[in-house]
């Protein structure tokens, strides 16, 4: 199979603050990450041969995008793959340029989810085959049944197990507490982490993102085109996307400590970026924290920690901002927020402001290789996004 490393280059991105938005359309958000995206890229509208509108709840067509932009007669796909929705925007641009079918794509994710009055995501959708899945399970139970099963299989005791968690918590909020587009933005104590309302045993409410309302946007072109457009563009180096036969859900022998499609996305990835140490050679990753026990068992399927390891790893301040990789340095899902279908192209947005030293106070020093995991799904049947993007060619 062919790759599409520096192939294809991301030369402007938009991204709107998250969180109740209720003073805020879908238009409005669509409207103004994107229009930052064409500002940062230099571009107009239209420039825009194709566009990718990702968004999981609400929408049928394109012209969810298509309408507020005034897009004129070209292509215009909408795609969903749960909470890797807005990767899968980006996927679908990024090979279409790889392709030759267009020179400058746009890739949106947004998502509306406040004005629903659920507190969570919602839990069935209509002609849904599989929607009693949902039914049976809430998100938050399935992670906490994976926070046990990690627990257990690596010899941590409940109390030391969520003293970890609560760390991971207190590590994004501080991220986010400096990203004035984040949701939430106020530093919390171990203390408050773990003394915070019960969820799901033994995941509190701090162990949970937040559902947000958001939009991000990203302009994508040929690699040969892109210092055309800017001086520090981001060029693509991978982009892998693993779905799950839910082997977990059919298997006895599953753990229930991993999730086996973000261990083969990345092994993918990096095969197709040429990465062979990512623990050395990433320099930053925006990863799928929808629970703090997610990001853990990421740290390990990622080859970040070696299996059983992410616990010392976490506990010596390795993914912290100032670590030597750090992680979520923009808060992440949890303090970020998360509305389905933007979160996928957010947390791009972070690690290209990151390789370009834009960053602000939450700056990392000398980024070369920035990495993205977005998962959708639950342990045991997870669809997972991998993609590593580079500063140089």
């Amino acid at each position: 199979m062919e790759s599409i490393k520096n192939k294809v280059a991301i030369v402007g991105m938009g991204c709107v603050k998250f969180g109740e938005n209720f003073d805020r359309s879908i238009d409005d958000m669509i409207i103004d990450a994107v229009h930052e995206a064409y500002n940062d890229a230099g571009i107009e509208q239209k420039d825009v041969q194709a566009a990718w509108l990702g968004q999981l709840w609400g929408g049928h067509t394109g012209q969810i995008m298509a309408a507020p932009l005034k897009l004129a007669y070209i292509p215009v796909t909408h795609t969903e793959n749960a909470c890797a929705t807005g990767s899968e925007a980006l996927r679908g641009a990024c090979y279409a340029v790889a392709a030759g079918a267009c020179d400058i794509a746009l890739a949106v994710g947004v998502e509306k989810l406040k004005d629903t009055g659920y507190t969570g995501l919602p839990q069935t959708r209509p002609f849904a085959t599989w929607s009693y899945r949902l039914a049976a399970i809430t998100p938050p139970a399935g992670f906490a049944m994976m926070a046990t099963r990690y627990f257990a299989k690596n010899g941590l005791e409940i109390d030391e197990g969520k003293r970890l968690l609560a760390k991971i918590a207190v590590k994004n909020h501080f991220n986010g507490s400096m990203n004035p587009k984040a949701h939430f933005q106020r530093p919390i104590s171990i203390d408050m982490a773990l003394k915070a309302p019960m969820i799901a045993y033994p995941l509190t409410l701090f162990d949970c993102c937040g559902v947000s309302d958001g939009a991000a946007a990203a302009i994508v072109v040929r690699a040969d085109m892109a210092k055309s457009f800017r001086a520090d563009p981001i060029y693509i180096k991978a982009i892998q996307i693993c779905q799950g036969p839910r082997e977990g859900f059919m298997n006895p022998s599953y753990d229930y400590a991993h999730v086996e499609e973000t261990r083969r996305a990345g092994i993918a990835a990096y095969k197709e970026a040429g990465i062979d140490n990512p623990a050395k050679h990433i320099s930053i990753a925006e990863v799928h924290d929808c629970f703090t026990i997610t990001e853990l068992t990421i740290m390990e399927d990622l080859q970040f920690s070696q299996q059983g390891q992410a616990p010392e790893d976490i506990n010596n301040g390795r993914y912290e901002i100032n670590g030597e990789l750090p992680v979520n340095t923009d808060g992440g899902l949890k303090c970020f927020g998360h509305p389905i279908g933007a979160t996928g192209l957010r947390m791009m947005y972070e690690v290209y402001k990151q390789l370009q030293n834009k960053a602000g106070d939450r700056q990392i020093k000398n980024p070369s290789i920035g990495l993205t995991h977005n998962q959708g799904g639950e342990p045991g049947a997870a669809v997972v996004s991998v993609a590593i993007v580079g500063n140089e060619k």
